[in-house]
């Protein structure tokens, strides 16, 4: 099989991809490859009908066509990377017309939902003081899951109040309401120096034994405090992400601000946004209006 060694290491150091994209890419690629195998074609020899005969493979085997379009998504940068390194001449995705994705619309908690969600830790021990200090800061920035896990204690500023971010090649501040400034400073001042197991470990946040947390650590602890809240929603780090995006725009932040807390690089991304907050304002207005 084509070694991906050179493709990996492109989508990193020249996509600035973050890992998860670069573990999709990679499993797409590993998928069309296995495709193609067989059929005794070269990567090199790939031509649009063969991805097209592909794309319908995919879609005969019941695959979405979310996962149809971002499959073929990683096919398109495969071959522009074969051709920036003169391994093709010419991308064999071009012309191919992606299908139709219905673009549901993000998971956002109500105002309820959040305050009962950051009311789960427990404060009276150091892990629910550290669990408490993470999930206010993830609604009160936005980042995403990842973007929290890398963050060091020199990221932070708590007396300008604002929190430096950076990740995929961009650096953005973000303010911090006071609520989540005195929760990381309690964690700081608190609990942290009992947990780190290495002075110079720099991590913002750790686990209980004294490592960088992990994301997947993140996750099982945003799961928990939902079953202990008795949310019936499926809450992960994104839903906390998009909360804070949705009640922010509903309280009349303007969206070029929210792209850039977010980190958007398009605006299209932030804009999917005004549709969740639509379908509150016609939620309200139709059980308030007195003709509705």
């Amino acid at each position: 099989m084509y070694n991906l060694t050179g493709y990996e290491q492109w989508l990193v150091t020249e996509k600035h991809a973050c890992a998860n994209t670069v573990t999709s890419y990679l499993r797409d690629i590993k998928q069309f490859l296995k495709y193609i195998e067989p059929m005794g074609i070269a990567p090199q020899d790939v031509t649009l009908s063969l991805v097209e005969a592909y794309q319908n493979f995919l879609l005969s085997e019941g695959k979405s066509s979310a996962t149809v379009t971002r499959s073929i998504a990683s096919i398109k940068s495969f071959y522009f990377y074969l051709q920036s390194i003169g391994e093709v001449s010419e991308n064999p995705t071009k012309g191919l017309a992606f299908l139709k994705v219905e673009r549901k619309l993000p998971q956002v908690l109500s105002h309820k939902e959040v305050d009962k969600l950051l009311s789960m830790p427990d404060c009276r021990e150091p892990k629910g003081i550290r669990d408490k200090a993470m999930l206010e800061l993830l609604y009160a920035t936005g980042i995403r899951a990842s973007e929290l896990t890398n963050l060091n204690v020199s990221d932070l500023n708590l007396t300008a109040g604002v929190l430096n971010c950076g990740s995929r090649g961009k650096e953005r501040m973000i303010p911090l309401y006071p609520a989540a400034i005195q929760a990381l400073h309690e964690y700081l001042d608190r609990v942290r120096p009992l947990l780190i197991s290495q002075p110079d470990n720099g991590a913002l946040f750790v686990n209980l034994n004294g490592q960088r947390l992990s994301r997947q650590g993140f996750w099982k602890i945003i799961k928990y405090y939902k079953e202990k809240a008795g949310i019936f929603k499926d809450i992960t780090p994104q839903t906390l992400r998009n909360s804070f995006a949705a009640h922010l725009l509903e309280n009349g932040a303007d969206l070029r601000s929210i792209q850039e807390m977010l980190g958007h690089s398009d605006i299209s991304s932030t804009q999917i946004y005004t549709r969740v907050v639509g379908q509150d304002l016609k939620a309200v207005y139709a059980k308030a209006h007195p003709r509705a």
